[in-house]
């Protein structure tokens, strides 16, 4: 007998009192009927565990199926607390098919020195960080300046970000020894905000934001001879639109369409 994730996770969230949200995607591809849609369904709680603030969750594909197994995507759980001025947290999500390893995300906040650090790693036999960095701010003129430095360990990488907002303009300088890459953001109106991009190696796009309504806005990224990108967000509705381009020519365009339902 065929049963669906959402008969379980409704158990579950009406037991631990939490309601489950539904979000439904179209898939890339041609399909017959309603196999083209991939409606996963995710379901968190939180609670206490003497300092430390606990939550976890699952997210789960909602299609009927006789394989229960085949079911869950990930599980994650998070742990959060305080220790001498600093707030901790630590998350890791596990693959739902491969349990040998998880993702780890370890954030470490001081908002009295301004100062935040954070770690991504894998852990499974052995813990292998990934990714390494951290941000100081700090208040220049009625501005906010953020510096932070950045190293990947998987590919050694290293860049320094800068970012500087006023309110109406944010400048975001992106360097490494290879390349650097400067967004300026402007707010041209309450309703209207521009951001070129322009890198090192030439590489330009343009971000235009426009909002519709207070739940309505809508972004268009143009990549000259590379894409053009259309996200529009109607409240729970998302439509992202991506259409190649080749010179002056658009060559097709992928939908994607996506809506959050909370129960």
């Amino acid at each position: 007998m065929k049963c669906s994730i959402l008969a379980l996770l409704a158990v579950i969230g009406s037991a631990a009192g939490a309601k489950p949200s539904l979000a439904i995607s179209v898939r890339d591809g041609s399909f017959n009927g309603l196999d083209g849609l991939d409606p996963t369904i995710s379901w968190e709680h939180s609670g206490k565990a003497g300092d430390m603030d606990i939550s976890y969750g699952i997210e789960a594909a909602a299609r009927p199926t006789s394989d229960l197994a085949s079911l869950p995507r990930t599980i994650w759980g998070k742990a959060t607390t305080d220790i001498s001025g600093w707030g901790l947290s630590a998350r890791a999500e596990v693959d739902a098919q491969n349990m040998e390893s998880a993702d780890v995300e370890i954030d470490a906040n001081n908002s009295e020195n301004d100062l935040s650090v954070r770690l991504t790693a894998s852990a499974g036999k052995d813990f292998s960080v990934k990714t390494l960095e951290a941000t100081k701010g700090f208040d220049s003129d009625g501005a906010r300046v953020t510096v932070t430095p950045r190293f990947n360990m998987e590919t050694e990488e290293k860049d320094i970000v800068v970012n500087y907002d006023n309110g109406d303009t944010n400048v975001k300088l992106t360097a490494s020894i290879d390349s650097q890459k400067v967004t300026v953001s402007q707010q041209i109106d309450s309703n209207n905000r521009v951001a070129p991009t322009i890198s090192s190696g030439g590489d330009l796009s343009v971000e235009w934001e426009r909002r519709l309504s207070d739940d309505s806005s809508l972004t268009a990224t143009l990549k000259p001879n590379d894409s053009l990108d259309v996200e529009w967000k109607d409240n729970a509705w998302t439509a992202n639109v991506n259409m190649p381009i080749d010179g002056a020519n658009i060559n097709g365009a992928n939908v994607r369409i996506k809506r959050d339902v909370k129960f």
